[in-house]
């Protein structure tokens, strides 16, 4: 795993285009979310940061989804990692209880259109779709045991920060400027696949 942090897009960008395929079946597109604020979450099945943010990631969407549109996008190679392949994403969402659709980027191209860097990484536009926040859910991590093993309890996520820019967006106003990057697993990306801003030292 190569630690990574968010690229931190340039705040007011307008959100990319994406067309994707939910684990229901169903194709969601940007469009979909026309004239309301956006969540777009780039996150996976595998991965321990992940997976310490999943019981509020879930709170969190079940929260404010009457308000804003969300939505998950799993963006790895799954043939180099099966456990984030399409059949357990759909496990993922009934284990889980995610409401929110739990999509698909087989070849990349939305991580790419977004500069996703890691999972989880961030990004909340306002309801015109310009980029209002980017980057960390809040300034907890998993504590790291060894290798392969975390620990999600010596400091459990809060998603104070996400849910204070939701706030201030919902409320016609922009959050903080002073954001702060997402950190994780790096893409998982195919392999010649990789974009520019990826190094694969990080």
């Amino acid at each position: 795993m190569a630690l990574t942090e968010s690229t931190m897009l340039k705040l007011g960008s307008p959100a990319p285009d994406f067309s994707l395929t939910a684990t229901d079946g169903s194709t969601v597109t940007k469009g979909d979310f026309a004239g309301k604020p956006l969540l777009v979450m780039f996150i996976c099945n595998h991965c321990p940061f992940v997976k310490h943010l999943a019981e509020q990631l879930k709170s969190v969407a079940d929260d404010y989804m009457d308000r804003l549109g969300v939505v998950g996008i799993q963006s790895n190679d799954t043939a180099a990692y099966p456990d984030d392949s399409f059949e357990k994403m759909k496990e993922e969402v009934e284990s889980r209880g995610y409401a929110f659709p739990y999509l698909l980027d087989a070849d990349q191209s939305a991580a790419k259109a977004f500069t996703a860097a890691c999972t989880p990484d961030f990004f909340l536009f306002d309801s015109e779709h310009a980029l209002a926040y980017r980057g960390r859910f809040d300034e907890t991590r998993p504590t790291r045991i060894e290798s392969g093993v975390y620990d999600s309890t010596q400091n459990p996520a809060t998603g104070i920060e996400i849910r204070a820019a939701i706030d201030a967006v919902l409320a016609g106003g922009q959050p903080s400027e002073k954001q702060y990057p997402a950190m994780g697993c790096n893409i998982k990306w195919t392999p010649g696949n990789e974009p520019e801003y990826f190094s694969s030292t990080s």
